[in-house]
């Protein structure tokens, strides 16, 4: 019986892929990531995140939470505060795993509505112009477990809905999983893997057609997309880290990886079936008290619009943390792209653990 719902799954979204337009960067706001701690490492936590952030880099990590309850939530503000990006989490330890709620948004407001600037006959009309607002959202739901009762194994699940709306032009609706897991082995290394819209994740678009099109002089602009679907690819994440204690007070804590998309993109490595770009972290910590973060990523290759020669463009980030008790801050920094652009990301993070309140 199994074997013949996972040939039909199989079945449908081959055909869904087959017949339905394939995004290469959709639903990329969930790709961003959440929590200031795995943002300024630049996503060098896929094995070492541990807490209530884990779903959106590995769903895995939420078994690490071993009482009660956490709470988390993030604020940030991209392009000089032109993207505004929250996060809101809730995860309970249950009888056999950890259980997660997350609540993501991405939102630019205030943006120029010209489609009704110019009439029929071709006049414009500037008082016309009205602003609206373009929105993605998700809820996620996690699971996290030992299958077969390993310690040394965690698997986690996320299922993810997502709406997202364009003012009154459209809306779209989609679902989809990620899956993850942890391997913590004997010498103290862990490895992870998320595999990111393992079925693919699929968005229905509702197009208001009246809205968004302009008729001047008989000829029709912004017509509606024929297209009223599309599939999110998966994407594969790796990584591998190892805690190293320097002393009684200091520790360090490295992770590299690799970030797989199954597309062609301006990644180092890049082909038809997939695009490879590495990345890079460490955490160094005091007395598990204060926090030093640095990471590297998005690598790329990009063309310069000047001279049209070939560079290599990357993401760095920094940040901070403090944590007291159960109640942890923590500030990160990212630059969107050296040798690509100059704006900065600040990241606000935090994270309530009331296992750790609870058990003073």
């Amino acid at each position: 019986m199994m074997k013949k719902y996972f040939l039909l799954a199989f079945s449908l979204l081959y055909g869904l892929s087959q017949s339905q337009i394939i995004r290469k960067y959709s639903n990329e706001f969930l790709n961003i990531g959440a929590g200031a701690r795995g943002l300024a490492m630049g996503g060098a936590v896929i094995s070492n995140q541990d807490d209530v952030y884990s779903p959106m880099w590995n769903p895995a990590g939420l078994m690490s939470i071993d009482k009660d309850w956490q709470g988390a939530a993030m604020h940030a503000e991209y392009f000089e505060s032109i993207a505004k990006y929250d996060y809101l989490a809730y995860a309970r330890v249950m009888e056999e795993g950890v259980f997660g709620v997350s609540v993501v948004r991405l939102g630019v407001d205030n943006i120029l509505n010209t489609t009704q600037m110019i009439d029929a006959e071709g006049n414009i009309d500037y008082d016309k112009i009205t602003k609206f607002s373009q929105s993605d959202y998700a809820a996620i739901l996690s699971y996290a477990f030992h299958p077969g009762g390993n310690p040394n194994l965690d698997v986690g699940v996320n299922a993810k809905i997502v709406y997202r709306n364009v003012g009154k032009f459209a809306s779209g609706y989609g679902f989809g999983f990620d899956v993850g897991a942890i391997y913590k082995g004997e010498n103290g290394w862990k490895f992870g893997g998320m595999v990111r819209d393992i079925t693919t994740t699929v968005n229905f678009w509702s197009i208001n057609q009246k809205e968004l099109s302009t008729v001047v002089n008989g000829e029709e602009f912004n017509p509606a997309p024929k297209d009223k679907m599309e599939l999110t690819m998966p994407k594969l994440n790796v990584g591998a880290s190892k805690l190293f204690e320097i002393n009684s007070s200091l520790y360090v804590l490295p992770e590299a990886g690799l970030n797989v998309d199954f597309a062609k993109t301006a990644s180092l490595i890049s082909s038809d079936f997939a695009s490879i770009s590495p990345y890079a972290g460490a955490e160094l910590g005091y007395q598990k008290m204060i926090f030093v973060r640095l990471g590297i990523n998005r690598f790329q290759s990009i063309t310069d619009i000047e001279d049209l020669k070939r560079k290599v463009s990357f993401q760095p980030s920094a940040g901070i943390g403090i944590k007291y008790r159960g109640l942890t801050l923590d500030y990160a920094i990212t630059n969107s792209g050296i040798g690509g652009s100059n704006f900065y990301s600040n990241f606000f993070s935090l994270k309530l653990d009331m296992g750790a309140f609870r058990n003073d």
